[in-house]
C-alpha cells in the first residue's frame, strides 16, 4: 500500500519530537508493515491549534488525487490540537476520500471503541494545549502588570530595550509626519504613495497602504498607553504624538468613517456528517428559509430531496429539536459508572493496539545484559586464578555501559507511546459532564466525541455511539414532533432557502 507521512512541531514546545524523529519513526513503521512512502508533508514551527498550515492543506488537497492510501502520523496531537478541526480533517481524509489515518504511537483500530479512543486523544491534546496557553497567559499577565513587552509586533516609532518600549529615533519622525499630514487633510492614499516613493517601510518591513496607515492613526500607544488584551495603562510608555494632534486626527477619521457592512451570522449545524436519512441513507444537511414575517426557520433536510429528480420524500426536521435530542442522549452516557467503564475499555484497546515490537526486543536485550553481568560477577567470585579474575573484571565496565545505553533506548521508545492513562480519560469525561449545555463549542464536542452515526426516519431515530454502547432508538415523542414540524414547513412560503 502507498503511504504518506504528515509531521509537525510547534516552536512553543521544546519537548516535542522533532520533524526528523517523527519522519524516522513513521518510515520505520512503514518498512515493518509493508507500506511504501510516496510523499512527506512537514509543517515546521506551526501551531496545531488551527488549520493555517500549508502542508496540511496540501495533504488534504492531495487526498482526491489517488496518490496514496494511508496517512502516517507520529501521534494525533501532531495532526492538530483543535479537536473539532482535527475531526473535520479526519472526515475529509477517511470518509470523503476513503483513506486511512494511522497514528504509529497509538495505532487505533477501526472499531467503534478505537474511533472513540482516537477522539479522546484529540480532545486531551486540545486540553493540554489549552493548559499550555493558560501558562503563557499567566506569564503575559505578569509582564503586562509591569508594562513590559509581551511579544508580537512593535509599532513603528518604537524599539524594545530590556523588555521596555523606548522611542526609536530613526522611525519616530516618520510617525509624526504621518499624523501631521493626515491632520492637514492629506488622504491616506497620498500619504502611503509618498512614503513608498521615499522607500519608507512599516514596522514589519512592508510597503505602506490604507490598512497599515489606518491602524497607525488609531494606535493609542503613540499617546503613551501600554495596551494588552484590551487593558490600557496611561503614561506607561514614551509618548510620540501629542494629545492635540491625536485628537485632531481622530476627529477627521470619524468624519470620514463609513458604516461597516453587517457581518452575516454563522450558524452551526452540529450534526452535519453525523445525521443520515433512514430511508435512502443519504446525508442530511442544514437548510434555512424565511416565512411571511421574515422569521428564519432552520432544518436538516435529506440531500435526496434536493436532487433533480427528487430521489427521497423524507420530511425535514427542526434543527433545534433534533440537536437538543441528540445532546440529551450524549449527556445520558456520562454517568459515573459509564465513565469508568469507557475508561477501562479505551485503555484495553490502546494497550492491545500498540506496536511494541522494538520495545520488546530492547527489554529482552536488557535482560540478557543483566544475565551476563550477574554471571560475570559470579565467575569472578568463584575463580581462584588472579589472571582470570582480572580478565573477567575488565568486562564489567563494558557490560554496565551497554546496560545504560539499552536503558536509554528503552526510555526513548516508551516516550513514543504518548497514550492516555485511565485517570486522564476519567478526568476528561467528568469535565465533559459538567459543561454548559447551551455553549456551542461544548455541544460540538459532545457530538464529535460520542456520536458515530444517526439515522432519522419519520417515526424514529437511531443513534450509534463511538463509546461502544448499544444503538439508542427513540420513537414516541419524535413522531408527533416530526408531524408538527412537517406541517409547519409545508405551510411556509419561503422567500429564500439555502444550505448553511
Amino acid at each position: 500500500m502507498r503511504a504518506v507521512i504528515y509531521a509537525r512541531y510547534s516552536s512553543s514546545s521544546q519537548r516535542e519530537a522533532s520533524i526528523e524523529q517523527q519522519i524516522e519513526k513513521c518510515t520505520d513503521y512503514a518498512e515493518r508493515n509493508g507500506l511504501v512512502i510516496v510523499k512527506t508533508y512537514a509543517d515546521k514551527a506551526m501551531t496545531g491549534r488551527n488549520d493555517d498550515r500549508p502542508n496540511l492543506q496540501r495533504l488534504l488537497s492531495d487526498c482526491s488525487k489517488n496518490i496514496f492510501d494511508v496517512v502516517l502520523i507520529y501521534a494525533m496531537d501532531r495532526f492538530g490540537r483543535n479537536v473539532l478541526q482535527s475531526l473535520e480533517n479526519a472526515y475529509i481524509i477517511e470518509t470523503e476520500n476513503n483513506k486511512r489515518i494511522i497514528s504509529i504511537t497509538e495505532n487505533f483500530d477501526d472499531s467503534s471503541m478505537g474511533r472513540f479512543f482516537r477522539t479522546l486523544q484529540m480532545a486531551t491534546a486540545q486540553m493540554r494545549s489549552d493548559d499550555m496557553s493558560e501558562r503563557i497567559r499567566l506569564g503575559m499577565k505578569y509582564n503586562s502588570e509591569r508594562c513590559l513587552y509581551n511579544g508580537g509586533g512593535v509599532p513603528l516609532g518604537y524599539k524594545i530595550v530590556n523588555q521596555r518600549f523606548v522611542i526609536n529615533p530613526d522611525t519616530a519622525p516618520i510617525v509624526k509626519m504621518i499624523f501631521e499630514l493626515y491632520a492637514e487633510g492629506v488622504t491616506v492614499t497620498e500619504i502611503s504613495n509618498r512614503l513608498n516613493a521615499q522607500g519608507a517601510k512599516t514596522s514589519t518591513g512592508a510597503s505602506f497602504n490604507k490598512n497599515s496607515l489606518h491602524t497607525m492613526l488609531k494606535n493609542k500607544r503613540y499617546l503613551g498607553y501600554y495596551i494588552h488584551k484590551g487593558n490600557e495603562v496611561p503614561n506607561a510608555i514614551p509618548q510620540i504624538i501629542s494629545d492635540e494632534l491625536f485628537e485632531k486626527v481622530a476627529k477627521r477619521m470619524e468624519a470620514n468613517k463609513r458604516a461597516p457592512a453587517r457581518a452575516k451570522a454563522k450558524i452551526d449545524y452540529i450534526l452535519t456528517t453525523k445525521l443520515f436519512c433512514g430511508h435512502c441513507k443519504k446525508m442530511m444537511t442544514g437548510f434555512s428559509g424565511k416565512g411571511h414575517l421574515k422569521k428564519v426557520y432552520r432544518y436538516y433536510i435529506c440531500n435526496g430531496t434536493k436532487e433533480r429528480p427528487k430521489t427521497c420524500d423524507k420530511k425535514m426536521v427542526n434543527k433545534e429539536y433534533i440537536e437538543d435530542l441528540v445532546i440529551a442522549e450524549c449527556r445520558k452516557l456520562l454517568t459515573e459508572k459509564n465513565i469508568k467503564r469507557i475508561a477501562k475499555e479505551v485503555i484495553a484497546v490502546s494497550d492491545r493496539e500498540k506496536d511494541t515490537t522494538n520495545l520488546k526486543c530492547l527489554k529482552k536485550a536488557l535482560k540478557e545484559n543483566e544475565r551476563k553481568h550477574n554471571n560475570t560477577i559470579q565467575a569472578i567470585m568463584e575463580s581462584d586464578i588472579e589472571s582470570v579474575r582480572k580478565a573477567l573484571g575488565e568486562q564489567i565496565p563494558a557490560l554496565e555501559e551497554e546496560h545504560k545505553e539499552i536503558q536509554k533506548q528503552i526510555d526513548k521508545e516508551e516516550r513514543l507511546f504518548l497514550s492516555l492513562s485511565e485517570a486522564d480519560i476519567i478526568f476528561f469525561l467528568t469535565s465533559l459532564k459538567k459543561g454548559n449545555i447551551n455553549d456551542i463549542k461544548y455541544r460540538k464536542l459532545l457530538v464529535n466525541v460520542f456520536v458515530n452515526k444517526i439515522f432519522l426516519y419519520d417515526d424514529r431515530i437511531t443513534i450509534t455511539f463511538n463509546s461502544g454502547d448499544e444503538p439508542v432508538t427513540l420513537t414516541d415523542k419524535l413522531l408527533s414532533e416530526l408531524e408538527e414540524n412537517g406541517k409547519s414547513a409545508e405551510g411556509l412560503f419561503f422567500e429564500k432557502s439555502a444550505p448553511p
